[in-house]
């Protein structure tokens, strides 16, 4: 087994581990929407989209917070 051989096979390993780590992580996006406090982060995705005047707001601010 020549340097050549071990630099391909290395190179798939890398490629597949690679694959399998971007996969693991698409999925932990689509499965996990919400963060540790609870926040649903995706409805603010279309925040660009829904910026006119009469657009409804994304999150309605409570009273609470803001005193």
């Amino acid at each position: 087994m020549n340097i050549a051989e071990i630099q391909a096979y290395g190179y798939f390993i890398l490629t597949f581990l690679l694959v399998l780590v971007l996969y693991g992580y698409i999925y932990h996006l689509y499965t996990k929407k919400r963060d540790a406090d609870g926040v649903d982060y995706e409805s603010y995705s279309n925040m660009a989209l829904k910026d006119d005047i009469d657009d409804a707001p994304v999150s309605a601010l409570s009273e609470e917070k803001e005193k």
